[in-house]
């Protein structure tokens, strides 16, 4: 993270809720505590949304990705 930063990047961090990362972020997200087998679910239901929202933000049209038609019309 500190790479990152020193950089001039934008560090967003998904934890559980017991993790506090040091360092500046501009977002931290908590996710709710559970079994160890059930974190990467919530993670990338997490990640998924803000994937959507970025997308949504920049003014990509997110339900008709690029090539996605080709692939799905070629029989």
């Amino acid at each position: 993270m500190k790479e990152v930063q020193a950089r001039g990047g934008q560090i967003y961090v998904f934890a559980d809720e017991a993790v506090q990362p040091e360092g500046r972020l501009q977002g931290l997200v908590h996710l709710p505590l559970g079994g160890d087998w059930l974190s990467p679910v919530r993670a990338s239901v997490a990640l998924q949304l803000l994937a959507y929202d970025v997308a949504a933000m920049l003014g990509h049209d997110v339900d008709q990705p690029r090539n996605l038609a080709k692939s799905v019309t070629v029989e």
